[in-house]
């Protein structure tokens, strides 16, 4: 019978890494310009180019982690339903 206790733990720190990342994101695009500046000076163009940079980056890194925790917990929760399983065919309850 395999522990999976680290592994739940592991997947709970991660869900909380998303989490952060969601809430950061939010953070970051609050302080967005939604208007294109194509002129009337450089600053408000860089500092969208910044914050695009800041998104496309949160982006990524939250659709990966996503789907790495959509999967870790996929695979915890079939772990978990064999073992499960297994231990109540054993006991004659299955």
């Amino acid at each position: 019978m395999l522990n999976l206790l680290p592994y739940a733990i592991a997947w709970s720190v991660l869900a909380v890494i998303v989490i952060v990342l969601a809430i950061a994101r939010k953070s970051v695009s609050s302080h967005e310009d939604d208007s294109i500046h194509l002129s009337g000076g450089e600053a408000s163009v860089s500092e969208q180019v910044v914050t695009a940079k800041k998104l496309d980056s949160i982006d990524r890194w939250g659709k990966i982690l996503t789907v790495l925790l959509a999967v870790s917990g996929a695979a915890l929760a079939i772990i978990y339903g064999l073992q499960l399983w297994e231990s109540t065919s054993k006991v004659g309850l299955g």
